[in-house]
């Protein structure tokens, strides 16, 4: 049994560039042929050395016992890094995993081939099996795992990036900037306008902030209290916030609510407020 598992799995080692190409070729047969010419060689190259690397795990598992014991950790690695190169190439997940059965069917095909060249026993065909059917389920979980990893991270990123491009501060004089708002204020874009604001009347050294919210449909109960911590906030530092563009609408809920702005300078208008502030100065 053990010398018919090694013959196997030599099998295997020998054969692992010409199975690669089997499934890279159909592969590439499913691709247009103009989008097919746009991919460079050395990309073509570097896939198929990872097939045929992949390969060679199962081959050296078969051929050598000892490999057995790290074999999950072995495709674990494997399919980690490839998960991390073929996203970065812009491939989707279920374009990636279509390369599963490929590998399936071609592996089992190269050690059926040598079971019946070689009139070796069923036994050998079965155990097989049991050590390369798992560890390609295995290969699959963690591909997916460490794809679907990198996918939330490059969207929490991108999310973040969005967020912070819709709370800029404006610098308009020495001393006065402007943060004018769009669309729903949630809670995670509440938090980061608290971060941002804070930090950038450090950087900027105003004594200023208008705060528009004439893009800003619906003012409720939280969006209030945030408002309310940034101005307290602000006015530690040594920054005034006035708000403007409370739409009459926004004022009425406001109001309904019970939000308490008094404390607060409100103005009508964005021009009004530097008016008032020109004044002040003056």
């Amino acid at each position: 049994m053990i010398n018919e598992m090694e013959v196997l799995g030599k099998t295997l080692l020998e054969e692992k560039t010409n199975i690669a190409r089997k499934i890279h070729e159909i592969r590439l047969a499913e691709i247009p042929e103009d989008q097919r010419q746009l991919i460079p060689s050395h990309i073509e190259e570097e896939i198929l050395k990872m097939r045929a690397d992949f390969i060679s795990l199962f081959g050296e598992f078969l051929a050598t016992p000892e490999k057995r014991e790290t074999a999950n950790e072995e495709i674990e690695k494997w399919a980690k890094e490839t998960s991390e190169y073929i996203y970065k190439l812009g491939v989707p997940l279920d374009e990636a995993l279509k390369d599963t059965t490929l590998y399936r069917t071609f592996i089992n095909e190269a050690i059926e081939n040598t079971v019946i060249h070689q009139d070796m026993s069923v036994k050998s065909l079965l155990a097989t099996s049991k050590i390369i059917d798992p560890l390609l389920d295995h290969a699959v979980y963690c591909f997916s795992l460490t794809f679907v990893n990198f996918y939330t991270v490059s969207l929490d990123n991108a999310r973040r990036e969005f967020i912070e491009l819709s709370v800029p501060i404006v610098s308009i004089s020495n001393d006065i900037a402007v943060l004018p708002l769009i669309g729903n204020i949630d809670t995670e874009r509440a938090l980061l306008l608290m971060e941002n604001a804070t930090k950038e009347v450090g950087r900027l050294k105003i004594s200023y902030l208008v705060l528009d919210l004439s893009g800003v449909a619906i003012v409720d109960t939280m969006v209030a209290h945030h408002i309310f911590n940034l101005s307290s906030t602000l006015k530690l530092l040594g920054v005034q916030t006035i708000i403007t563009g409370v739409r009459p609408e926004v004022a009425q809920t406001a109001v309904s609510l019970g939000l308490d702005f008094s404390n607060i300078m409100t103005k009508g208008t964005l021009q009004k407020a530097l008016e008032e502030l020109k004044f002040n100065r003056d």
